[in-house]
């Protein structure tokens, strides 16, 4: 077979190829949207149109696209070492981006694991739960409770502790031994609250209810994101979340949070967990840790975690934890990670999006009398506009208002209804007014 024949054969947009991740395949290619070039708050189309980034690419691109520093960190690491083994052998870059990492954890979350990616980071979690609780003799810990509405990347363990029903009802049965608590999402309640609704930290005693069903020495871990971002930005009620810490503490039950979305100052700190003022076991990050420029995710575990895996081993030449990847601490994505702290760093951008959030507040919620906006919730440089449904048809009106957004320049993330935003932590005031005003105009004229 002639190679270089076949190849010229092929269409340089030849879409067919391709199947696309969570898209419509069908409808895409129909009328394709395709970016070619970023920078700053910017893409670029293939028709040449500036597209305003209202979504950080994927909630990942804190620090603007093409960052000059970040290219040229990759750059020389590829030119230096591409490729480095992680199984007994190491790199500087990935110890010294793990201590970069928890240096700006909370507390004494002091270890991290390097993934790939958010659902790696997630199913790595909660294999470390099970093997936390078998190094102390209690193996009988073998359930994973996840909630309503989660979502925690698409591995088996994370669909399966997950909550979204679409994401789950083309692959079970999932495992075993998972259960789910109660979501916290109540319009009656808490429609267009600024920030942490007041009512529903009660929410978090469902807990115990799954505790009464199950039994204590049944469950190993309970996973949720302190702001549940990919169903449609629901903001923890004041107290939720260190009602959950109790519960968990009470029962000797691992608390994971996901802040795949929040980590790496999408709410103004480092991470929700300092945030909120919660301390988790273990923190999932991915995203923001290499301003998505390079694909990696993390676990970052607690001492007393990673210790007792240290102490349960049968001599210092036993592995610990036999778990990793390929491309754990990949050196071309530790060269990213490292470069992008010393931007959220030497900018102050985490402090950047703490200071702009409450002019971001005020401006999303400016959006409550516009059409068919049944709710808007917010926290931090994180919004949800929240649509009524068409009758019949869910998450049509969304997804049209994100096309039409589209066609004028600005790009957004939708779930269900809702329109979520969240911009690069670069974003000035004048281009939060234009997302803003630009939905407003959406909204009028969409059906």
């Amino acid at each position: 077979m002639n190679v270089a024949a076949s190849l010229a054969d092929i269409s340089p947009n030849n879409l067919e190829a391709y199947w696309m991740p969570f898209t419509a395949n069908r409808q895409f290619k129909a009328a394709p949207r395709l970016f070619v070039s970023a920078k700053g708050m910017f893409y670029k189309t293939r028709e040449g149109q500036d597209m305003l980034d209202a979504a950080a690419g994927l909630w990942c691109v804190n620090a603007g696209h093409c960052r000059e520093e970040i290219v040229s960190a990759v750059q020389a690491q590829v030119a230096t070492m591409d490729y480095a083994p992680a199984f007994q052998m190491g790199h500087p870059a990935a110890f010294e981006l793990a201590s970069r990492v928890s240096a700006i954890a909370p507390g004494d979350m002091d270890h991290v694991f390097f993934t790939n990616s958010g659902s790696e980071a997630v199913d790595t979690a909660l294999k470390i739960a099970l093997g936390y609780h078998q190094a102390n003799g209690q193996a009988g810990r073998y359930r994973l409770i996840g909630r309503e509405r989660g979502y925690h990347g698409v591995g088996f363990g994370g669909l399966s502790v997950g909550g979204i029903v679409a994401n789950r009802k083309s692959f079970g049965p999932l495992l075993n031994g998972t259960d789910h608590i109660a979501h916290t999402h109540n319009l009656d309640e808490n429609a267009f609250s600024r920030g942490q609704p007041e009512w529903g930290a009660h929410l978090a005693d469902d807990l115990e209810r799954v505790v009464g069903l199950h039994g204590a020495a049944t469950i190993a871990a309970v996973i949720v994101e302190p702001m549940a971002g990919s169903t449609g930005v629901l903001v923890p009620p004041k107290g939720y979340l260190g009602r959950l810490r109790k519960i968990c503490d009470k029962h000797g039950i691992l608390l994971i949070f996901d802040e795949v979305i929040t980590g790496f100052g999408r709410l103004g700190e480092s991470f929700a967990a300092g945030k909120f003022d919660v301390l988790p076991d273990l923190i999932t990050c991915a995203k923001g840790i290499t301003n998505g420029t390079v694909p990696m995710g993390a676990v970052i575990a607690r001492k007393h975690v990673y210790d007792a895996f240290m102490e349960a081993a049968d001599g210092d030449n036993t592995i610990e934890l036999f778990h990793g990847y390929t491309y754990s601490g990949h050196p071309l994505a530790c060269a990213a990670g490292l470069a992008a702290l010393n931007l959220y760093r030497d900018e102050g951008l985490f402090e950047r999006a703490e200071s702009l959030s409450g002019y971001f507040e005020d401006a999303v919620h400016g959006l409550k009398s516009s059409p068919r906006v049944i709710d808007v919730r917010n926290i931090g440089l994180v919004a949800g506009i929240e649509l009524e449904p068409r009758e019949g048809k869910p998450t049509a009106r969304a997804f049209d208002a994100f096309l039409e957004l589209y066609e004028r320049g600005i790009l957004v993330r939708t779930t269900g209804d809702t329109i979520a935003l969240s911009p690069p932590l670069i974003v000035e005031k004048a281009q939060i007014d234009r997302i803003v005003e630009t939905i407003d105009e959406v909204l009028k004229v969409i059906d």
